[in-house]
């Protein structure tokens, strides 16, 4: 895992406690697009899962996540894919 990578895994595990959170980074899929930097950790997916997310639309579940790690964004974060879910 990278720094960035365990930074957002982090935390996203202190904000919503999630039952599943899984953080990969995809910065080797974008080499050469936008935002791409050598080295990557620029381009990142995140699946989480938490009773957080309950009662909330899939816009206030992303801006959840968004919020947890807006200084993050636009540097050194580019693209953040997210699939966030309540729990069952």
């Amino acid at each position: 895992m990278t720094g960035i990578q365990n930074e957002i895994k982090k935390r996203l595990q202190d904000r919503f406690q999630p039952s599943e959170l899984n953080v990969e980074d995809e910065s080797h899929l974008h080499q050469g697009h936008g935002g791409w930097r050598e080295g990557g950790e620029t381009h990142f997916r995140v699946t989480i899962r938490s009773s957080a997310f309950n009662g909330k639309s899939r816009i206030d579940q992303h801006r959840m996540v968004n919020a947890a790690l807006d200084d993050l964004m636009n540097n050194p974060i580019h693209a953040l894919a997210i699939k966030a879910h309540p729990e069952a």
